[in-house]
């Protein structure tokens, strides 16, 4: 007997859950792609959903501020209400068999509003329509926002910390494989769902001024096996002769790694840190290792007193071969590391030479978002700022040799363009970009007579049909879709409006955008909603 009752109350639990209209009274939501889910009705053949702006109760006032009305098959939807900052009435009526219609009970919610989301401060302008992939959809983390490829913001990331600091240092946001969205944000890496509810966050020391390996920096990911990877950061002290090239250089001996002393200096390397669903750290992997045995004890620099920062950007982890790949910009090298054990297995980019000033490795230069495509081919953001070069970046692909020497081969290139990209350069600026060309003998190929340089920022990433998603560095912002065939299928700029000059310019904020399929959304937005 008491088995049956607590069997009946479980199923009347279960029903009330599942009865829960969503999105539930009163909700404030950070988004305008909605799942509503209405009660089923038995005997129902179909659905329609209905959607009026404003807080309304009455027949006639629903009737009247109706902005959507759609059937649908089962007692759920996905459908965009058309604005942020608005409040919003909906219900769901039933179809039966019988010929009758049962009148859905009125639901309210609002969505949510941050200048990010207001077309009259911020958008992404569409300079190329969309070819392919029109249900797609773009992470700006410059802008926290997910846009669909017409330009519309979708949604919105609210902020764990809203600090002036941290506003603006969103990084990596994409989402995974597991229906849920990772990014950064100030130290910090997280997982999160559709609804933005704290799914994971990656534990340790998140402080700034600390050796602690937990600073997370620059890229986070969610792997197929449910754990998490994320680059940080090692404060070695390190007794190295790096410096400016003499005539006995090539006499010097390497330095060996020493304690905390004042003939030693703080030398920053990169980590790779792997956590289980726990926050335990299961894996880990130290650069240092590497590179305080390896040939940078020979780097000399004619710019440059000392190296300090290799600086780790990117990884990717192809996990069925366990192999890790590592990307280190300043040094323009890739390495290669078997998994778990750590060992190298090849590292590409020059190699220095004692007494001699590096002279690239004529490939790649300062490269972003190294990642590894289903045929194998090794591709990434190549920022080509090598050599004082005025050229634009490169998506590079390269093939591996089959042999295991440290060899890569160009199979494939794009030329990223920044045509219809509007820049804000201060007349100082100008003036001092003009004099840097004047001196270098260079053409102004980036327009308005300036030489646009930087290294921060860029991703790339294959899409079904082998296409690929672009997103160009901060000085650019641009982001694209490019064919194997080298076509150009879409492509949008995130801008910021200036009052003072009536004009809109590129947000420099934008770091690594990511895309999002139609398909993937979907699966984001229902897994949020339990279904």
């Amino acid at each position: 007997m008491i088995r049956c009752i607590c069997i009946c109350f479980l199923c009347l639990l279960f029903q009330q859950t599942y009865c829960q209209p969503l999105p539930a009274e009163g909700r404030k939501l950070h988004y305008r792609r909605i799942a509503f889910v209405a009660p089923e009705q038995k005997t129902a053949t179909a659905y329609k959903l209905e959607i009026a702006a404003g807080t309304v109760f009455s027949e006639d006032s629903f009737s009247s501020r109706r902005v959507l009305s759609v059937r649908t098959k089962l007692a759920r939807a996905l459908q965009n209400v058309p604005w942020f900052g608005k409040d919003y009435t909906w219900r769901m009526d039933a179809y039966l068999k019988n010929g009758k219609v049962v009148k859905g009970a009125f639901h309210h919610f609002s969505t949510l509003w941050i200048p990010e989301v207001d077309s009259c401060e911020y958008r992404l302008r569409v300079m190329k329509p969309a070819a392919k992939y029109k249900d797609a959809n773009v992470f700006i983390d410059g802008h926290r926002v997910l846009y669909d490829l017409s330009g519309n913001p979708i949604w919105f990331l609210p902020l764990q910390e809203t600090s002036a600091l941290a506003r603006y240092e969103i990084r990596d946001l994409k989402a995974s494989d597991a229906g849920t969205i990772t990014y950064m944000q100030h130290d910090k890496a997280f997982e999160v769902s559709y609804d933005c509810d704290t799914l994971w966050q990656a534990p340790g020391n998140r402080s700034r001024g600390t050796d602690s390996p937990e600073h997370y920096h620059h890229e986070f990911t969610r792997l197929p096996n449910g754990h998490y990877m994320v680059l940080g950061t090692e404060l070695v002290f390190w007794k190295y002769r790096f410096g400016a090239l003499t005539d006995s250089a090539a006499e010097e001996e390497p330095a060996a790694p020493g304690a905390k002393g004042s003939s030693n200096l703080k030398i920053e390397f990169g980590t790779v840190l792997e956590y289980d669903s726990a926050g335990n750290k299961v894996w880990e992997w130290k650069s240092s290792q590497y590179f305080m045995q390896s040939d940078l004890v020979n780097y000399r620099s004619e710019h440059r007193s000392k190296v300090i920062d290799v600086h780790e950007n990117a990884f990717y982890f192809d996990e069925p071969n366990k192999v890790l790949y590592v990307s280190f910009k300043n040094i323009s090298r890739i390495l290669k590391v078997r998994y778990p054990d750590g060992a190298l297995l090849n590292t590409y980019g020059e190699i220095y030479q004692p007494g001699k000033l590096p002279e690239g490795n004529g490939l790649f230069c300062d490269q972003h978002a190294c990642k590894k495509s289903k045929s194998g081919l090794l591709y990434m953001y190549n920022n080509n700022a090598c050599n004082d070069s005025a050229e634009l970046p490169t998506v590079l692909a390269v093939k591996e040799a089959a042999s295991g020497a440290d060899s890569l081969y160009k199979v494939w290139e794009y030329h990223c363009s920044i045509d219809g990209v509007n820049f804000n350069p201060s007349i100082k600026d100008l003036k001092a970009r003009q004099k840097y060309l004047e001196q270098h003998n260079l053409k102004p190929r980036l327009g308005r007579g300036t030489l646009l340089r930087a290294t921060s920022g860029g991703n790339v990433a294959e899409l079904p049909d082998h296409s690929l998603f672009v997103c160009m560095n901060t000085q650019y912002c641009k982001v694209f879709m490019v064919s194997h065939e080298k076509k150009l299928l879409w492509s949008a700029v995130p801008e910021r409006y200036n009052s003072t000059q009536d004009a809109w310019y590129i947000t420099p904020q934008q770091y690594r955008s990511a895309i999002v399929t139609g398909a993937e959304l979907d699966r984001l937005i229902w897994k949020s909603a339990g279904k």
